[in-house]
């Protein structure tokens, strides 16, 4: 990212769209806004170009291996997915497996997935296992690590066998989520998350469960689908039955430290973009579209009263049960309608508030970085007494197969997940074409794809 660019005066860095923001949203709210909804960065990190060798370059694929995937905390799968003894998890990524499992002692654990023997992988899927096992050669470990033994252990009198523990991997817990780090040296999961955890301490993620779980193999290099999740600019062109009740243009982007990211996008207000659009036109394009917005079609808005409270409303009625309060008792607006969307570098993005959330994950297709792995999962809280259902276990789209027609979705949330789809092949193949060999980035709409390969490099470069 060595362009030369011209120098911005401090007007032009302060550059935001003319219409309602965010902050001046939150200033109607009638109940009190939480301290971390009013955290406003206003970043700026510089105008550069980025160059397309960053996609397209299995050499820079290779340096994502060494330096991200090998050294950074990545989400695995919920605590409620190995909460027994001997629940265990396979979580793949590139060229490597870990797997994530519960000890008898309550423990949990995460080891390399590999036999100390000949190498084969030990734990294939998930399941719940007495030990783990090697399908080729029986040899066997406990779930705390411990080797336990082999057949003929006579002819393996050259090995000591209290060093042939299986090699671990850190673990870590957050918000109902289970972390690994491969990096031993790494530091803990908690200052990794920066402000995360107490941010979210309001929303409680832990109560959640898993009601929704579904992925794709996706034609592109994995950065190229994630930076299409962390930026609200393209919604005009690719989202358009969405601006309605969506600010796309005015919404608001921060980001903490290296690891830590956010967009606020309001709802249930019509995109500047768009004129003279009444209350009345937002909730009617508004109803129906996802697991996000209760209601249904053909609901009118009261008197007196915004599309924008009436959502609001709305899902406080609907969602309130989630909860151990009522939701219009103590939650603004924002909370119960709003796309509030952090993420967690290097590929794991959870929205907050009070209503079912969606998080999303990209990575790379195994160890290939022309295509990808997009995963979609929605979480549904609980009140603290609730009796949580079993989560739901992930569904694999076929490759024809589009978001749409997952009955999981929807069509109407669905049909905004197949519009990125049309995207980002074409993203990828267009790449190729790009004369400069550079790609320009807005300065303020996509500062967290900047903030994203900063970080990045600043791996690559030994300085995390």
């Amino acid at each position: 990212m060595d362009t030369e660019v011209t120098t911005l005066t401090a007007e032009q860095i302060a550059a935001r769209s003319p219409g309602t923001s965010y902050q001046e949203l939150l200033d109607k709210e009638v109940n009190p806004v939480p301290d971390c909804l009013r955290d406003n960065t206003n970043p700026y990190l510089g105008s550069e170009n980025i160059s397309v060798d960053r996609y397209l370059s299995r050499e820079f694929h290779q340096l994502e291996v060494e330096h991200v995937w090998k050294r950074t905390w990545q989400a695995v799968c919920r605590e409620t997915e190995v909460c027994e003894p001997g629940d265990t998890f396979v979580y793949d990524i590139v060229n490597m497996s870990v797997i994530v499992t519960r000890t008898e002692q309550g423990e949990l654990k995460a080891f390399r997935n590999a036999c100390l023997h000949r190498g084969r992988q030990l734990v294939d899927k998930n399941g719940n296992y007495k030990d783990l096992r090697c399908p080729y050669h029986a040899f066997t470990w406990s779930l705390d690590g411990g080797f336990k033994g082999a057949p003929c252990k006579w002819d393996f009198q050259h090995i000591n066998e209290e060093e042939i523990s299986l090699p671990e991997v850190k673990v870590g817990t957050w918000g109902g989520w289970v972390f690994i780090n491969m990096d031993r040296d790494a530091q803990p999961l908690s200052d990794y998350l920066g402000i995360l955890p107490s941010h979210f301490e309001r929303w409680k993620p832990e109560n959640a469960y898993k009601m929704i779980h579904v992925e794709k193999v996706i034609p592109c290099n994995w950065k190229v689908g994630w930076e299409a999740f962390i930026e609200s600019y393209h919604a005009v062109a690719t989202h358009p039955q969405i601006l309605p009740y969506t600010a796309d243009a005015d919404s608001q982007y921060d980001v903490w430290g290296d690891h830590i990211s956010r967009t606020i996008t309001a709802l249930g207000v019509p995109s500047h973009h768009l004129k003279a659009l009444t209350d009345q036109d937002v909730v009617d394009n508004m109803l129906g579209v996802s697991a996000m917005v209760a209601g249904q079609n053909g609901a009118r808005v009261p008197e007196g009263m915004t599309a924008r409270e009436y959502i609001a409303h709305l899902n406080s009625q609907e969602f309130s049960g989630n909860h151990d309060r009522e939701l219009a008792s103590f939650a603004t607006n924002s909370e119960r309608m709003d796309s509030i969307l952090y993420s967690i570098f290097p590929n794991f993005a959870p929205w907050a508030g009070f209503h079912p959330n969606i998080t999303y994950r990209f990575r790379p297709n195994g160890n290939d970085h022309t295509t990808a792995l997009m995963e979609i999962i929605v979480l549904c809280q609980l009140p603290s007494n609730g009796e949580r259902p079993k989560d739901t276990p992930v569904r694999r789209l076929g490759e024809n197969e589009l978001f749409s027609e997952a009955p999981e979705l929807g069509e109407s949330l669905g049909t905004i997940f197949d519009q990125d789809l049309v995207n980002m092949p074409m993203v990828q193949k267009g790449m190729e074409n790009v004369e400069s060999g550079e790609l320009i980035l807005a300065n303020y709409h996509e500062v967290r794809i900047r903030h994203f390969h900063q970080t990045i490099d600043k791996y690559i470069n030994g300085e995390l």
